[in-house]
């Protein structure tokens, strides 16, 4: 996809953060917008940053199967094609394998993983369709390598990553006309840690104020990447120099990384 411009482009969690600087850039590129969210005034904000372009807003639940297969076939119907998907929406959880809760654990998969895979199946057909198609997911760098206290959160990361990567290999060999991207950004200065859930040992305020000094890159800056990303057709897109760190960090050592995350634990997780 060498060209985005009147490409019909959906993003999900488009409300903030990196769903918005993605909506914004791929704007500034001449797509048509299809953008999704639960909250509906983020939603607008975003719309409306992006008034260059043709917008419509969907008030969307990623964790809800049947909407994402509606949303799916709405879109197509409202725009008349679809060529990119970015399956962008997501939440945080900070708890112990122990302490963390079964409700907590099926929100995180619901949304991270259980999203992508249902938003990756709902658009595949429409994105074939269109001759010219793209798939965008977005892991994490927790789906390179494991860390205490996010257990959960490498498990959705680690199985989109696994989706993904099979699910590009599947089109080369189908020859279908459908790219995709696994993305993986390092710490990106959103709300995610604001609104993440917590375990109860966990002290919320000191670990979203060291998840604020360790986000090196800004949303707008994910944003660029990623569209560079989509452009040049990567099959996985790092963003961020901590996610080039731990990528190399994860080819040098391989399972031997393990205590060098333990150490840096105990630092700033272990408080």
């Amino acid at each position: 996809m060498k060209d985005l411009n009147n490409r019909v482009a959906v993003v999900t969690g488009a409300g903030s953060g990196i769903g918005r600087a993605l909506a914004k850039a791929l704007a500034e590129k001449g797509c048509r917008l299809a953008l999704s969210d639960v909250n509906e005034m983020g939603l607008a904000e975003t719309a409306a940053a992006c008034s260059e372009t043709e917008v419509r807003t969907y008030l969307l639940d990623v964790a809800d199967r049947d909407a994402i297969y509606a949303h799916a076939d709405q879109v197509a119907s409202d725009f008349g094609a679809v060529n990119l998907i970015i399956n962008n929406a997501g939440v945080a959880l900070s708890a112990s394998v122990r302490e963390m809760t079964d409700e907590d654990f099926k929100w995180v998969m619901d949304i991270d993983f259980w999203g992508v895979a249902h938003g990756t199946r709902a658009f595949l057909p429409h994105l074939i369709a269109s001759g010219d198609g793209h798939v965008v997911n977005i892991s994490s760098v927790f789906g390179l390598i494991g860390v205490p206290r996010q257990s959960a959160y490498n498990s959705a990361k680690f199985a989109v990553r696994g989706f993904t990567e099979a699910l590009r290999q599947e089109m080369k060999l189908e020859k279908q006309p459908v790219a995709v991207s696994c993305v993986h950004p390092g710490g990106i200065r959103t709300n995610i840690a604001n609104s993440a859930r917590m375990g109860l040992s966990d002290n919320a305020e000191a670990l979203k104020a060291g998840f604020d000094k360790l986000a090196m890159t800004t949303p707008e800056k994910a944003a660029a990447t990623i569209v560079k990303g989509i452009m040049k057709d990567e099959s996985r897109i790092l963003v961020g120099p901590d996610a080039w760190g731990i990528e190399a960090l994860n080819r040098l050592l391989g399972a031997s990384y393990q205590p060098l995350v333990e150490r840096f634990s105990r630092k700033n997780l272990y408080i």
